[in-house]
């Protein structure tokens, strides 16, 4: 710290520390190693930076750490491109390296705007409490604008990272995985105040100081004490609570031969064989099966019958993944064929007992953003189709189950579920296709962001991926059962249904949007400081 306060604007020094934060956020974040004990020391050194360097270097600190850290979280982006989308390595390598300065324009911004508010560039003596409140701020307010700008990408978000800790993470119901980001950026903050107060130098203000970094410790604290007497209180919920036995079946097809025709029939059978094995000996009352399990049509398709034929023999339920469709008249008398990535709901009787359209589509994956002028990026949904979004957010209901459905990666944007909880879902329900990912951590990382959508709306979240991860987690993110990744799998395990409302459940985003304002505040406040 005392060398950085000495020649903050040194590129040769302000870069190594911004590159050191980026390696060890890496390391922490779900993935192949995943030390998430790094997240309450990560930001530190950026932090630093922004501290003492000027707005302009803390902003190119910011975007160098932005571009290293998100080439080491996104570098599945080549195999989506590349090996499942067609397209060259001399095409994907670029779209990586444009979506990763996309993603770090946001802690450009973060630094520049710390630095203006909190940094001692213009001010030495200059208290420190602005940079232990003001960061957490900042940092949550980009995260949630990041997750609705351009249909939004709020991609393994910094709260994430603590997703295998449930009894330091159910705060989230109180303000989503935004206030677990919060707080761990506050902690970073609070580890340079610790430093910072070491210095003999500095006493102006000392008194209100301490009394404001009292009150951060003790909104930690408050954070991780609600945690540990919610996760108490909640176990003791789902212990009385009712319980369905479910099923979850990962038959992992090669994407490669997914969609062929030729194949469809042995891909329904893959099903069917590990579906009677998840159910020999067992009463169990629902099958899940992953997104788009069924590669055909299954209002026109003749294999249909064979699936009916299995839940009636079975006397069970089935929730399958499947491409959908539906014809709508035009007004010169001609019908217009809109497709969907969708979800239906097959009773004992071998009948539909409803259906459900993902909502969020995946840009570039299920349609292609004005693709009349970027035809070269037409082979990504060349397999999958061009589909259209559904508008329906109720669950699908089967007596007491009340399920609300989230399609791949829907999974990563709590609104959706949360919705799905106020219209009456007692249990969530993500069917996923990951192996787009190959293998890769983002497998890993989208499971990490599905635990969260139990813990903020307290239901247990069952998972069906074609290729892994498949599992169960309960209301309070513990992982109840999870498959390996490529391999078949059959898992079996009860899941509580709790009825229970929490304050995310009424509120939903209010937490970042609260920060998002905060941050336009601060920005305003920024214009008046000296550079």
């Amino acid at each position: 710290m005392m060398i950085l306060s000495r020649n903050p604007d040194s590129p040769a020094l302000f870069i190594p520390v911004a590159l050191g934060s980026a390696g060890l956020l890496a390391l922490a974040m779900p993935g192949r190693i995943g030390w998430w004990p790094l997240l309450f020391i990560a930001l530190a050194p950026l932090l630093l930076v922004a501290l003492y360097a000027r707005p302009g270097r803390s902003a190119l600190a910011g975007f160098v750490f932005g571009v290293v850290y998100h080439l080491a979280l996104l570098y599945w982006i080549l195999i989506v491109l590349g090996r499942y989308g067609g397209l060259p390595l001399w095409v994907a390598m670029p779209a990586l390296f444009l979506l990763s300065i996309y993603m770090a324009a946001y802690p450009a911004l973060f630094c520049f705007l710390l630095s203006r508010v909190a940094g001692r560039s213009w001010h030495r003596e200059r208290s420190i409490v602005p940079l232990v409140w003001g960061a957490p701020v900042l940092w949550v307010g980009l995260e949630y604008a990041r997750g609705i700008l351009f249909s939004g990408f709020p991609w393994m978000d910094l709260g994430y990272g603590l997703f295998g800790q449930p009894r330091l993470i159910q705060a989230a119901d109180l303000g989503g995985h935004h206030l677990i980001s919060f707080a761990l950026v506050m902690g970073n903050g609070l580890v340079v105040a610790l430093v910072d107060r070491q210095r003999r130098a500095v006493r102006w203000g000392i008194r209100a100081e301490r009394r404001l970094l009292i009150a951060a410790m003790a909104f930690l604290i408050f954070i991780g004490g609600y945690s540990l007497v919610r996760y108490q209180v909640v176990a003791a919920i789902g212990a009385r609570s009712l319980q369905a036995q479910v099923a979850v079946v990962q038959g992992n097809i090669d994407q490669a031969q997914k969609w062929s025709p030729k194949v469809k029939a042995a891909t329904v059978e893959t099903y069917l064989r590990l579906s009677r094995q998840a159910l020999r000996g067992r009463d169990i009352e629902l099958v899940v099966w992953p997104e788009t399990a069924l590669p055909f049509y299954p209002q026109q398709d003749p294999l249909m019958q064979r699936v009916a034929a299995f839940t009636e023999a079975r006397n069970v339920w089935l929730l399958t993944g499947a491409p959908l469709y539906e014809l709508l008249p035009r007004q010169d008398g001609s019908q217009q064929v809109r497709s969907y990535n969708g979800a239906i709901l097959l009773g004992p009787d071998g009948h539909w007992h409803g259906s459900h359209a993902k909502q969020h589509l995946v840009p570039f994956g299920e349609y292609v953003p004005l693709r009349r002028y970027l035809p070269f990026l037409e082979p990504l949904v060349v397999s999958v189709g061009d589909f259209s979004s559904g508008t329906e957010k109720g669950p699908l209901v089967l007596g007491p189950m009340r399920l609300g459905i989230l399609i791949c990666y829907e999974s990563i944007f709590p609104e959706i579920a949360q919705e799905a909880v106020l219209r009456g879902a007692n249990l969530l329900v993500n069917l996923t296709n990951d192996a787009w990912y190959g293998r890769s951590s983002a497998p890993y990382q989208s499971w990490a962001m599905a635990v969260f959508r139990a813990v903020e709306n307290k239901r247990s979240l069952v998972r069906a991926a074609n290729t892994g991860i498949s599992g169960f987690v309960d209301p309070l993110g513990h992982v109840v059962a999870t498959s390996g990744i490529f391999t078949e799998a059959a898992l079996v395990s009860q899941v509580p249904m709790l009825e229970i409302t929490t304050v995310f459940n009424r509120n939903g985003g209010r937490f970042g949007a609260i920060c998002a304002f905060g941050l336009v505040f601060m920005a305003a406040m920024s214009c008046r400081r000296r550079p």
